[in-house]
């Protein structure tokens, strides 16, 4: 028999690379949907749309699979999503209308909810002061999506996009296996078969439950939005080629991942508050730079006009992408250690619930990307909306907690005669 530490670490092990696939597949489209767009010729709605579409799926059904992992265990849930995940991404290679993408992208999806069964399976397995850490580690796997950047326009460039989803679907089917081979179930992890789904969701009704998930509608939410949104923002905006593009917009992606272990330690050390204030502080300097476009104005001096631009270039710009994506991975970590913390028996059902929110702003913005970019033909309007988006979460923390908390300190400000 395994011991416990073993389980422990082989169940975390191969949580965070079925996630890590399943992530890569559920970002795809943000590469092989750049010379789909120029197949089709797709105006930027109709590219924001076939991005994101797998998004909303996955958003959709996080909530009823982490609630099914509260009843069934999240082996068994997690293997069965990956198997059924692989001839979806093999038919995205026949597709040759937008229609035909946009149905394969809707099941292709579905593994986006593998976050709410692996995160509610993964902290199970550890004691609640190491549940940060691991919610984090699992968390990591969200580098799929840079993984699918580094990986996937090197396959286009040499073998052409049709050749990816094949080449993905495979991976997924090899992972899926050995997932299963070397995961663990512990019939204790599972909720009593007399809790009804009505009891389950009784907790949607607590206020903090909602505020949880305005906070992950930027921190995951944006983060998914952007890993689509970034690599034909830089072939645009800078002009480079797709592989070059997409190697620095992994500049975003990686860190936003992988760094959320680390989020998920401070968290734990330092606790969910402290971290989620600063993150939000981050990311509000830096979408304020962001969103600035690119600015020509004329000065009338005595010596006659004179004519200024204001632009960033390609490395401030990485430079940026790459805080905010540090200060995202800390955030999406900390979110959790809140859940954790303050649902303990409720997991599968508050992580569904705050996957499903920032999953469905992963589907929204980039849509909303497009829009904007349509209407007022500035590209940084995507920044300027998660600058506001940002906004909404400042204030509604510093409503609902900072003014009772001292964030430098610890602990409640002392009262004032």
């Amino acid at each position: 028999m395994a011991s416990q530490r073993r389980k422990q670490f082989s169940v975390l092990v191969m949580s965070t690379t079925a996630f890590t696939m399943c992530f890569a597949a559920w970002m795809l489209f943000a590469v092989i949907g750049i010379p789909i767009k120029a197949q089709l010729g797709l105006n930027e709605t109709q590219f924001g749309l076939l991005a994101a579409t797998p998004v909303l799926t996955g958003a959709l059904v996080r909530l009823p699979l982490g609630m099914l992992t509260d009843k069934l265990g999240g082996r068994v849930v997690f293997f069965a999503l990956m198997a059924a995940a692989v001839v979806p991404i093999w038919l995205i290679s026949q597709a040759t209308e937008y229609w035909q993408f946009l149905l394969a992208g809707l099941f292709v999806g579905l593994v986006g909810g593998s976050f709410s069964v692996g995160i509610a399976y993964c902290a199970r397995w550890f004691e609640r002061k190491n549940q940060g850490f691991a919610m984090g580690v699992f968390g990591a796997g969200n580098s799929g999506a840079a993984v699918t950047k580094l990986v996937a326009p090197m396959l286009v460039v040499a073998f052409g996009w049709e050749f990816v989803p094949k080449a993905f679907a495979l991976a997924m089917l090899a992972i899926a296996i050995a997932f299963w081979l070397f995961t663990y179930d512990d019939p204790s992890h599972r909720v009593s078969s007399g809790v009804k789904v009505a009891d389950q969701l009784r907790v949607l009704k607590n206020p903090r439950v909602w505020k949880y998930c305005q906070y992950y509608s930027i921190v995951f939410g944006g983060y998914v939005a952007l890993a689509l949104w970034m690599t034909k923002y830089y072939v645009t905006e800078f002009g480079l080629g797709l592989e070059t593009a997409a190697l620095l917009a992994a500049c975003f992606s990686l860190p936003g991942g992988v760094l959320r272990a680390v989020g998920g330690w401070f968290s734990d050390r330092f606790g969910a508050h402290k971290v989620t204030w600063w993150v939000m502080w981050v990311s509000w300097v830096c979408l304020f730079l962001l969103s600035y476009p690119h600015t020509e104005f004329t000065v009338m001096t005595v010596s006659g006009p004179k004519t200024f631009a204001i632009h960033h270039n390609v490395w401030f710009f990485t430079v940026l992408m790459f805080t905010v994506g540090v200060a995202w991975a800390f955030g999406k970590a900390s979110v959790f250690k809140y859940i954790s913390d303050e649902f303990p028996h409720e997991i599968g059902a508050v992580s569904g619930i705050v996957g499903l929110v920032g999953g469905l702003g992963g589907f929204l913005l980039p849509i909303m990307f497009g829009a904007l970019l349509d209407l007022t033909g500035v590209r940084s309007s995507a920044f300027m909306l998660l600058y506001g988006v940002t906004w909404v979460s400042l204030i509604w923390m510093y409503w609902t907690e900072v003014r009772r908390t001292d964030v430098m300190h610890g602990g409640p400000v002392a009262a004032t005669k």
